[in-house]
């Protein structure tokens, strides 16, 4: 192979790679946490621990934001009708900045029987951060309203976060005094479809510039032939 034929071929190679950085997806660092929640219910106090999990998927300029439980956290006195209670809470946001996400769940699609742990349907609510940079998210505060009354639990064992985000904020704010726990993967510092529109030009300008540098060198063969 020719040394302007190597050459075009790295030029090629480089190119596409390029290309398949900027359309990676930033990575999200997730995991299950154990959390003891201490409840004020119209009975008396209760506890109980569930495994929380918390996932965020890019959409539009946000993230939508869902909250699993894996166990019950109360129980009613006497048997919930279907639809009868109501979940909400909130996601705590550290690190590039400091928020609290509103999340909701839908009403019971089942009859709970008495004495029996709650199941908590999934909770999910929109974040649109106002800065770019890395997150995490914590569970907070959980509130059941059934029938009439209001039961509060609130995280007692300082959980860890669930989830660790990479964000871009809407125009590209910027961060101040992230406090992020480390990860493996690089902040997004623009809109995600700006990154893959650059990625794609890059790309087309350096095949372009292969292919006429093909075609320039076909046409010096033949004219020395």
């Amino acid at each position: 192979m020719s040394d302007r034929k190597r050459s075009t071929a790295l030029a090629l190679a480089s190119a596409l790679a390029g290309a398949a950085v900027l359309l990676a997806a930033p990575a999200a660092h997730a995991a299950v946490v154990d959390v003891q929640y201490d409840c004020k219910t119209p009975i008396g106090d209760k506890s109980a621990v569930s495994p929380i999990e918390i996932k965020g998927v890019k959409e539009g300029s946000g993230y939508k934001l869902t909250m699993s439980f894996q166990k019950g956290v109360s129980s009613s006195p006497i048997e919930l009708g279907k639809g009868a209670m109501t979940p909400s809470a909130v996601i705590m946001v550290d690190g590039a900045e400091k928020v609290s996400v509103p999340v909701s769940g839908a009403p019971n699609a089942e009859a709970v029987p008495a004495n029996t742990p709650i199941k908590i349907s999934d909770l999910s609510g929109t974040y649109t951060p106002k800065k770019s940079g890395k997150v995490t998210l914590t569970a907070g505060v959980l509130t059941i309203k059934a029938m009439g009354t209001t039961t509060t639990c609130t995280p007692g064992n300082s959980p860890k976060p669930s989830l660790e985000l990479d964000v871009a904020a809407p125009g590209g704010g910027s961060a101040t005094g992230s406090t992020g726990s480390t990860g493996g993967s690089l902040p997004q510092t623009g809109p995600e479809d700006s990154a893959i529109a650059l990625g794609t030009l890059g790309a087309t300008v350096l095949l372009s510039g292969a292919a006429g540098v093909l075609w320039l060198t076909r046409r010096g063969q033949r004219a020395r032939s």
